[in-house]
């Protein structure tokens, strides 16, 4: 509701013509809603490395499992949102010796499209970058989109994965590793990236590099979440 008078607001002053939203029956019905149902956010559980690996586990052999082991590596790997993923086109990728470097042409961070890259690393114990060249390489993919749909048979389709497609395999492969799908979503991935990254002692600044936040209060949250019983005020009190 909040967005959608913000949307009107927008408009009526794009037309020169006075913004009802402003009014004080508008504004006094909206306060009393935020107090009646609260506007704390409803949290998916973050997708952590040790959740990333119990999924890949589940993944098949076939041309899906290749392609669902890339999509949730890669993902994780790149902490891409999941239109970003949808978007992905093989000729965004860049091979390097130490893994890919990836052009996101445009995200919701970057309104006007000037680009942003990001790295994504090799990897030991599961590497995104060797799941992402198996993927390419057994579904024939030089350009175009590189996660796509795909029919029964293992017929791969020149149309993107959507990113409702994308949530739906990341809730297939959680309830198959013994949890529950509906605690987790699209943002799941990118989430579980920065919460592990963040356990792992990485700073904000290194963060950002990955995940092109432009407010560090955001990550701010997740390091918060996983140094929260370090130093703690009542330590030793009782």
């Amino acid at each position: 509701m909040a967005r959608r008078a913000s949307g009107i607001r927008l408009l009526h002053r794009a037309a020169g013509l006075d913004t009802p939203t402003t009014s004080e029956i508008v504004r006094t019905t909206l306060k009393g809603i935020r107090r009646s149902l609260g506007v704390a956010p409803q949290q998916k559980a973050p997708a952590t490395v040790e959740v990333v690996l119990d999924m890949v586990q589940h993944v098949p052999d076939d041309l899906r499992g290749v392609r669902d082991r890339a999509l949730l590596l890669f993902a994780f790997a790149s902490a891409c949102r999941r239109s970003e993923l949808s978007a992905m086109m093989a000729e965004h990728l860049t091979e390097t010796p130490d893994g890919y470097r990836v052009l996101i042409p445009h995200s919701k961070g970057d309104q006007e499209g000037q680009g942003q890259e990001i790295a994504v690393v090799r990897g030991k114990k599961a590497c995104p970058v060797s799941a992402m060249k198996s993927w390419l390489e057994t579904a024939g993919i030089t350009e175009g989109p590189v996660f796509r749909r795909m029919r029964r048979g293992g017929v791969v389709l020149e149309e993107a994965l959507r990113p409702q497609g994308i949530a739906q395999v990341i809730k297939l492969y959680a309830g198959k590793a013994g949890y529950d799908p509906a605690d987790f979503s699209g943002h799941s991935l990118r989430s579980g990236f920065l919460t592990s990254a963040a356990a792992r002692g990485a700073s904000v600044f290194k963060l950002i590099e990955v995940s092109r936040h432009k407010s560090v209060d955001t990550l701010r949250g997740y390091i918060r979440r996983v140094e929260i019983f370090e130093d703690h005020a009542a330590e030793g009190l009782l």
